[in-house]
């Protein structure tokens, strides 16, 4: 409720607001527009500030990051388990069929589909690559299958009445009741943010083995690009790896449910709250640091790529037009340089989905 009450303050004429770029009274941006506050009406005021809007509204925008984040995992994945050689026997349909999740099969279709040019054209160099890569259809589907009934329950909140009380406009009974109460968007966002973090987490592994010469298959230390006499001063991706694990461990940490942290006010009125906006919130921080480690992703995996390019170890007609574009938001790294503004850059792009991960049996209806 207090976050929009400012709203309605300022549809009132009553609070501060930018307009123009300035800060004045909303009054005196209502004259400037040659427009005048709005007179809420009884039990108007109420309405507009009914807190469950603003969890719903947070819902919303959540939900729409963790789609797009779902796919580019899923990309990131295939670019990783090329990076290092892997074997992709791992997506074969069969195995979706043996385990018929409709979101783990449908992530597995979309690794398989990244990998066909290099499956077709390169052995695979061992017979069973680490879980991160392994079984990403297994942690990305999840998210791929609860994307539907999570999307139906902000829907539905969307679409509902959250006021109290409500009136029966042909008996005229008002009706008390508890609409206000956002369990569902508390719920959808709790189990939202687990299912983001574990992408999280399941980026900060698959980094994790790309960098590390015991387990990256033959590439440089820290996928550092520098050669020759440069190599031994050049430190590659290792303080991205690094600050990939804080931020991995920071989305970890706020997975815990707000839902089951209600508190009681106003006299034990209000003695049990749903907490959604708190969770919707958290849920939005956790997909921040998840973009963060997405973005530092994107580059290590381009890397990766490009160095095995560079050795001869993978070709070019191995790598699909569409992972081909993303390794174009990353150049080669061959000496040590600040990345922090690419980061940025790359963090924003995707939350604000600018790339579009798509693949082409899916577009066709296939």
């Amino acid at each position: 409720m207090t976050p929009l009450s400012y709203i309605a303050g300022a549809l009132a004429g009553e609070r501060e607001v930018l307009f123009g770029g300035r800060k004045m009274t909303a009054m005196a941006a209502f004259a400037e527009a040659g427009l005048k506050p709005i007179t809420l009406r009884p039990k108007e005021a109420l309405a507009v500030m009914n807190g469950t809007a603003v969890m719903t509204g947070l819902a919303a925008l959540a939900y729409v990051r963790a789609e797009g984040l779902s796919r580019l995992v899923t990309r990131l994945t295939a670019m990783a388990g090329m990076s290092l050689l892997g074997n992709p026997k791992h997506f074969d349909p069969r195995l979706s069929q043996a385990k018929p999740h409709a979101g783990q099969g449908r992530v597995a279709a979309r690794i398989a589909a990244d990998l066909a040019l290099f499956e077709k054209l390169h052995a695979p160099t061992r017979l069973q690559d680490r879980y991160s890569i392994r079984c990403a259809p297994h942690v990305v589907g999840v998210l791929e299958d609860m994307l539907t009934p999570l999307r139906t329950m902000i829907e539905t909140e969307i679409n509902s009445a959250n006021d109290n009380p409500l009136f029966d406009p042909e008996t005229g009974d008002v009706l008390h009741g508890g609409h206000f109460y956002g369990g569902h968007i508390a719920f959808a966002m709790d189990s939202l943010k687990n299912l983001v973090a574990n992408l999280a987490d399941l980026m900060d592994r698959q980094l994790a083995l790309l960098v590390d010469t015991r387990f990256n298959n033959g590439l440089p230390s820290n996928l550092s690009g520098a050669s020759g006499a440069r190599a031994p001063i050049n430190h590659g991706l290792k303080a991205v790896q690094i600050a990939v694990s804080a931020w991995t461990a920071e989305a970890l940490k706020n997975t815990m449910p707000a839902s089951v942290f209600s508190r009681s006010t106003e006299c034990h009125n209000q003695d049990k709250v749903s907490m959604g906006t708190i969770a919707a919130r958290d849920c939005i921080r956790v997909l921040e640091l998840t973009e963060q480690v997405a973005a530092a992703h994107v580059i290590a995996c381009a890397q990766g790529l490009k160095l095995r390019l560079r050795q001869n170890e993978l070709s070019a007609d191995m790598i699909p037009p569409a992972i081909a574009a993303l390794m174009e938001q990353a150049p080669l790294i061959e000496e040590d340089a600040p990345l922090d503004k690419r980061l940025t850059d790359l963090t924003a792009a995707i939350a604000r989905r600018e790339w579009a991960v798509e693949w082409p049996s899916e577009a066709e209806g296939g």
